[in-house]
């Protein structure tokens, strides 16, 4: 029979594998601080993101692994922990010292629900225990102060901007300078300066995400963004039918020339359940960004279905990722986690590629 020894805990726990990393959590040096006390045993696994899609799983698997190891053995108490993990280039140190991860959330057309999904993105990461920022970049259409219920103006402090907060979220916006009534009539390099002084001009602190709302299409802010700092990835939010598809692709396109890594896609407005007699519609198709994700060769991040209390939450400024229990938030909160094990695995593979842009054929 095994003796409990800081050894024979190791062997037991080399059976546990993280699924998206593929090495077992010992070789990951996922565990810590192993103590030993009569017949009880304690430890810690520290995952590479709060959001871990797995990480209930895995510490049953862990409890598991050491009682068969060693039988008899008393109490096995596990402590999840987290550290996440960053792929940082030296523009980004320079410019977002404090920013681990900075995702992008794009959409190759309008009216998809892009920053509706930011933003539930961006809360349900918070609310798993995670330091995130969110950008506005859309300047002409700002649309984060209102969906997250926040008003007023950001103060200084020396001389940098200190960003506004919501539900645990950093927030920036052209949206709290401007009148929310007046038109934003700006020429390209104009909204392009706006969203590099949120990177350069504010005080974010220190991040594990700092997710950017871009505007749709594939234009002068995107290629401002992916110039001034290496990108760690980019979303891909896109409906079912063909038209958004298309569009999407273009994203995904526009990416792939500057060297951006597409994390993944997400289906919005996938189908819509009748709240009186259950049936299930189809009102813009269904199926098409899993198909997009599999011919473009990336993951597939969820599906969200047309729910009214997304639209009454955007509105309210109480997205549906804060509340608790709720069939929208699992599904905003899954979705999120799926686009966590996405960064962790890029940070994994290695250095952070650099950007490429073709201005035209070579």
């Amino acid at each position: 029979m095994n003796q409990l020894s800081e050894t024979v805990v190791l062997n037991a726990l080399r059976q546990i594998r993280d699924p998206d990393l593929h090495r077992d959590i010992v070789a990951l040096n996922f565990v810590r601080d192993i103590a030993i006390q009569g017949n009880d045993v304690s430890f810690t696994i520290e995952l590479t993101t709060p959001a871990c899609p797995v990480r209930d799983e895995m510490k049953a698997q862990a409890i598991r692994a050491v009682r068969e190891a060693v039988p008899g053995v008393g109490n096995v108490a596990v402590e999840m922990t987290s550290n996440v993990t960053r792929r940082q280039a030296p523009q980004q140190a320079d410019i977002l010292p404090g920013v681990k991860n900075t995702i992008a959330v794009a959409s190759g057309k309008g009216g998809v629900g892009k920053s509706t999904v930011a933003v539930n993105l961006a809360v349900s990461l918070a609310r798993e225990g995670a330091g995130v920022g969110l950008v506005d970049a859309d300047v002409y259409g700002p649309s984060i102060p209102l969906m997250l219920g926040v008003k007023g103006k950001p103060r200084m402090v020396g001389k940098r901007l200190q960003p506004m907060e919501s539900f645990g979220v950093k927030l920036m916006s052209i949206g709290f300078f401007v009148d929310p009534m007046d038109a934003i009539i700006w020429r390209g390099p104009m909204a392009s300066g706006a969203v590099k002084q949120f990177m350069t001009d504010v005080d974010w602190g220190d991040l594990d995400y700092l997710i950017f709302d871009l505007p749709p299409g594939t234009g002068d802010i995107q290629l401002t963004l992916v110039q001034t700092i290496p990108l760690t990835g980019a979303v891909i939010v896109t409906t079912p039918q063909d038209v958004s598809l298309a569009d999407a692709r273009k994203g995904f396109r526009m990416f792939e020339k500057v060297n951006v890594p597409v994390l993944g896609i997400i289906e919005n407005m996938s189908y819509f359940i009748c709240s009186h007699c259950g049936q299930r519609e189809e009102i813009f198709a269904n199926g098409g960004g899993r198909k997009a994700a599999d011919d473009l060769g990336v993951p597939f991040l969820g599906e969200i279905p047309i729910y009214t209390a997304i639209r009454v939450s955007g509105d309210k400024g109480i997205p549906v990722a804060a509340e608790t229990g709720t069939e929208q938030s699992e599904i905003m909160s899954r979705i999120a986690r799926a686009m966590a094990a996405q960064v962790s695995i890029r940070n994994a593979e290695g250095s952070a590629p650099n950007v490429e842009i073709a201005l035209g054929p070579s």
